[in-house]
């Protein structure tokens, strides 16, 4: 059977000062329905520019992303309105994510009405609804996104993604800016959305700490190239690429974990 989301041979180039440079170099994985698969590997590895093809932001050089038995690159015009609901992503800046004049119901109304997720007249109420959920109160939909605190922008930022009612979240460093205690309430709930829904999450860090609380399976990347991937506690444990050994190192709990093991 087809997996529910793949990458198959992704490629990527870019133009640079006169130079060719290889943002992604055959890259190939596969996401299972409820599943979140992190992404790992240090700045410049090309996670950043992997997940702005998903999201069709950029386009690929080569290879074929799959979702739901449709290749994904392929689509355009009415079909790619019409599916793009189905993906959608949270970013880690939280100021440039949104209008600077926009109060939370505009944020995260805005796509209820262009997707046409709720009639006009329950509108409110599911804002209200998808507020309550992320941890907000319902008074926070007369705010202003941008004086909100970081944690509640990526709250707003969630709601807003999980109003269309995605298969697929799309998490770029989105907890990366947050200091550690909003950060785990995020991770919470993330976990708790995709036990409810059955969402699958792609999670792109460089924190394998932060990997390892919320993702079953980790993909490693180094220069382009996916250079590991497998389950999570299995790569953290026994990790057999260098660039998974320095992400380790670099991360002290694990450390501490490994020479325990």
């Amino acid at each position: 059977m087809e997996p529910f989301f793949s990458v198959n041979h992704l490629s990527k180039r870019y133009q640079s000062q006169g130079r060719t440079v290889q943002a992604l170099d055959d890259v190939s994985f596969t996401l299972a329905r409820g599943e979140t698969l992190g992404l790992a590997g240090p700045s410049g590895c090309g996670k950043s520019t992997l997940a702005r093809i998903i999201m069709r932001l950029s386009p690929a050089d080569g290879g074929e992303v799959r979702f739901q038995g449709r290749n994904w690159l392929a689509l355009s015009g009415q079909d790619l309105r019409a599916a793009r609901r189905h993906v959608q992503m949270v970013f880690q800046d939280t100021y440039g994510a949104f209008n600077p004049r926009a109060t939370v119901a505009d944020a995260i109304g805005e796509p209820l009405r262009i997707h046409r997720i709720v009639a006009p007249r329950d509108r409110q109420a599911e804002i209200a609804r998808l507020l309550e959920r992320v941890g907000l109160g319902a008074d926070y939909a007369a705010r202003p996104v941008l004086q909100l605190s970081g944690g509640q922008r990526q709250r707003v930022a969630i709601a807003r993604a999980i109003a269309c009612r995605p298969s697929l979240l799309v998490m770029d460093e989105a907890v990366s800016a947050l200091d550690v205690s909003v950060r785990a309430q995020i991770l919470e709930l993330l976990v708790s959305l995709q036990s409810e829904t059955g969402l699958s999450c792609l999670f792109v860090s460089h924190d394998l700490a932060v990997i390892r609380a919320v993702c079953h399976r980790v993909a490693i990347m180094e220069m382009g190239r996916v250079v590991e991937q497998g389950e999570t506690d299995s790569v953290i444990s026994n990790p057999q690429s260098d660039t998974a050994k320095r992400l380790i190192a670099a991360v002290p709990t694990l450390r501490k974990d490994q020479s325990h093991a």
